[in-house]
């Protein structure tokens, strides 16, 4: 695959490098915003080499390439140089509605940050494995070992310093300074603080009661901050004279961005984070095999539309505050169901060509990534996509029904399997039976239901 001639052909199909507002790319997607959508030409993208198929959502055009993504993005790149996007100004001719924006602004920010989430929960789920085998088989516990404490702090730095991170993909979504508003974050991390802000006594700050809150690990809080960062700094930017900005702006976005974020901002970040783990944990408490069968149901339909975004913060403040989700390990259901319907394809269609893509797509989906199977077969033949659908709802009402959690975020796939593994006996063997209905009964009905099968 000539990887540059793919990225000439979508940036042509784009409408060429002044057409370009944004640029990014997560897992399998190079999402674009177009100053003018009217004169991309989704055809003539979708018929580059490499590129399964072009979805435009949440004000974006999502180019889906699968896992090459990365070489074609840095390609691309070349094309157009990431200074020329970053510091653009234009606004796009298009209007979106608020809630594209919050869904866009969400994948923005979280995006970047899920391959090293991923990998993190990788570590945390191998270490839990050999921490039971060692304790099962001879009495060692290696928790207390100081090469698992190290490991482990590796598996976990990550969410314990969320508020730095999350402080600089939400500044390059809210286009402020990315130093300053990891500072804020940093000073959220900082061990003082953060002993101050959980010990026994009142706090107070220039003689003013302070909300007292965790904040280490935490993520809406420092997302609200450097939100209203943005309009700060511009604020600050047009009223103080060019000669002293560079030194006043920084000092007086920190001077009044840190009292705003104690009194007003973190506290409704909290509230507003318990506010949404409650009512998920509301509706599991419910019913844990509705919430399961309809996660597992729909994970992959909200992909379609991107959408599944908005839960990511849910299993990551999980994760953070508890140290386990179980909202992953629902989309693991979703995830098995796309790579069982993918396979079906490959042993029903008589197409060569979509019997390639089909094994490829499915063997990716196993790996956590969906969008190949979703686009290049599933979706496309409709009837596997439903088929896909059910049996997730039913792999994943099964790991409801047992109390599957993971101890870790991470993508849901064959390798993060170790991740279930700490939620003992009946509960791992809940998810694993649930991924392999979600997986065999999708291919099995996707071969014996059938399909529009399409010409060579």
């Amino acid at each position: 695959m000539d990887y540059k001639k793919t990225a000439e052909e979508i940036l042509s199909g784009l409408g060429g490098k002044n057409n370009i507002n944004d640029l990014s790319h997560c897992m399998t997607r190079i999402r674009v915003k177009l100053n003018d959508t009217s004169i991309a030409d989704k055809e003539k993208i979708a018929s580059a080499e490499g590129v399964i198929t072009v979805v435009e959502k949440m004000g974006q055009f999502q180019v889906v390439i699968g896992n090459k993504v990365t070489k074609v993005y840095d390609e691309f790149i070349k094309l157009v140089p990431e200074k020329d996007i970053s510091s653009s100004t234009i606004e796009t001719k298009e209007k979106h509605n608020i809630g594209n924006k919050i869904l866009s602004s969400i994948a923005g920010i979280f995006t970047p940050t899920i391959p090293a989430i991923a990998g993190s929960g990788m570590i945390k789920g191998i270490l839990s494995v050999l921490a039971m085998f060692y304790m099962n088989k001879y009495g060692i516990n290696i928790k207390e070992s100081q090469s698992y404490i190290i490991l482990n702090a590796l598996s976990d730095a990550i969410f314990f310093f969320m508020p730095i991170i999350l402080g600089y993909t939400a500044a390059k979504v809210f286009k402020v300074n990315e130093i300053i508003s990891m500072v804020i974050g940093a000073t959220l991390c900082y061990p003082a603080f953060a002993a101050l802000m959980t010990g026994d006594a009142a706090v107070s700050f220039l003689g003013l009661p302070v909300t007292k809150a965790t904040y280490t690990s935490s993520v809406i809080p420092i997302i609200i901050a450097v939100w209203v960062l943005s309009y700060v700094q511009k604020f600050l930017e047009k009223y103080i004279p060019e000669v002293i900005r560079i030194i006043m702006v920084p000092t007086l976005s920190l001077l009044i961005m840190l009292p705003a974020t104690l009194f007003i901002f973190g506290p409704i970040g909290i509230y507003l984070g318990n506010a949404i783990n409650f009512s998920y944990k509301y509706i599991y408490g419910l019913s844990p095999v509705l919430c399961g069968a309809f996660i597992g149901g729909l994970w992959c339909v909200l992909v379609i539309f991107g959408a599944h975004r908005a839960l990511l913060p849910i299993g990551i403040n999980d994760v953070a505050t508890t140290g386990r989700q179980n909202l992953l390990a629902f989309a693991g259901a979703a995830n098995f169901s796309q790579a069982g319907a993918a396979l079906g394809v490959f042993f029903k269609t008589k197409n060569k060509n979509l019997k390639t893509i089909a094994m490829s797509a499915s063997v990716t989906a196993l790996f956590g990534i969906t969008e190949p199977a979703i686009y290049g077969t599933n979706l496309r033949l409709k009837k596997p996509m439903i088929l896909a659908v059910i049996c997730g709802s039913v792999g994943g009402g099964i790991m409801g029904l047992g109390g599957a959690y993971g101890n870790a975020f991470a993508n849901q796939g064959i390798l993060t399997i170790p991740v279930y593994a700490e939620a003992g006996t009946i509960a791992f063997l809940s998810y694993l039976g649930g991924c392999a209905i979600a997986f065999l009964g999708s291919a099995i009905l996707t071969y014996i239901v059938g399909f529009d099968d399409i010409k060579e």
